[in-house]
């Protein structure tokens, strides 16, 4: 049985109702799992997206990232330290590679082993600026951190959203927004949901049991209270048929992880992004790259970031992904977190 690009569509835009509550991808990545084991002899999803858009799935994607020349500051703080790689002359990432979903990092479809994504291109970018060698480690998510704490891995970054409980345990260094998405049918008179009252009314995707559910309930209590009509919540145990929804109507809008909005949205047409929300809201969140707290690669690190944001190449890597709404002026080392729930 061929797929089409609709259904396409709707399998890629199945994992925009993943929770965000951990900064991680874990649900992502099995609702990801799911469809590959529903692809056809035609092909995986990824192959699938790979041919019916301009994104480039397979390992030759990696050859095309952009790159930078070592940062001399950074190389000189990495040096005065005192920190060693776990392997010489490599940075050890740890990232859920095999099991991780489009667009922040996955394993290429041709070989089911190269690293891609948006994360993968940021860490790539990171030991080019430390003089490094990248090597992607392919890890479960709940395995992260018990690594970095061991010494297993070097750094991670993949999505990691910072909190206090974390800064504990790790050194951060901000290079994103965590942010939620609101999208709607690309020909939908919708045109922003940033409030409660925008919602008003409105029949709306949401995961059971996700920050974004959470935020909907609160500003659904905002309207009741002020006497005005609540929205609809929506949920589908095949979310395939959620984004399905949405085509034919019966459901206005989906609220979910804005990266995954926007990389559905970007490879099928079908939707359109009508407003975010930070993933901590009311708080604002940071998605970071993570160490070892005190192992000293932290502050080079950032300087990197900082360098790429500079020199264009974090431009380039947003734009790769389709992830620019998530961009942040600066790096920041240890920027404030989600306080404890």
């Amino acid at each position: 049985m061929a797929i089409n690009k609709k259904q396409i569509g709707a399998i890629v835009g199945a994992v925009v109702v993943v929770a965000l509550a951990g900064g991680g991808i874990a649900l992502a990545a099995n609702a990801n799992s799911t469809a590959r084991a529903g692809a056809t002899s035609a092909g995986t999803t990824e192959e699938q997206v790979a041919k019916a858009t301009s994104f480039d799935l397979t390992s030759k994607n990696a050859a095309d990232r952009p790159s930078i020349d070592p940062v001399a500051d950074a190389v000189a703080s990495l040096k005065a330290s005192g920190f060693q790689p776990i392997e010489a002359g490599k940075l050890t990432v740890a990232q859920t590679v095999a099991s991780g979903a489009p667009p922040l990092v996955f394993a290429a479809s041709d070989d089911n082993t190269t690293a891609l994504g948006s994360e993968a291109d940021f860490a790539a970018l990171v030991a080019d600026g430390l003089g490094l060698t990248y090597n992607p480690v392919s890890v479960d998510w709940a395995d992260w951190p018990l690594g970095i704490q061991s010494g297993k891995y070097d750094i991670i970054l993949n999505n990691v959203t910072v909190t206090e409980e974390r800064k504990q345990l790790y050194d951060f260094a901000s290079y994103r927004v965590d942010l939620l998405g609101f999208y709607v049918k690309s020909d939908s008179t919708i045109s922003s949901i940033t409030e409660a009252n925008d919602i008003s009314g409105l029949t709306i995707i949401v995961g059971s049991g996700t920050n974004q559910e959470k935020i909907l309930l609160a500003w659904n209590d905002e309207l009741t209270k002020a006497g005005k009509k609540p929205a609809e919540l929506a949920y589908y145990n095949d979310l395939a048929a959620g984004r399905l929804a949405i085509q034919s109507g019966r459901a206005d809008a989906e609220f979910g992880p804005n990266a995954s909005g926007a990389y559905s949205a970007a490879a099928t047409g079908d939707t359109k992004l009508v407003g975010t929300v930070s993933g901590g809201w009311p708080l604002t969140a940071d998605i970071a790259a993570a160490t070892k707290k005190g192992n000293g690669l932290i502050d080079a690190v950032n300087i990197v970031l900082n360098a790429t944001i500079e020199g264009g190449q974090y431009q380039e890597v947003l734009d790769r992904w389709g992830l620019d709404s998530e961009s942040v002026p600066t790096s920041e080392v240890n920027p404030p977190g989600l306080p404890k729930s």
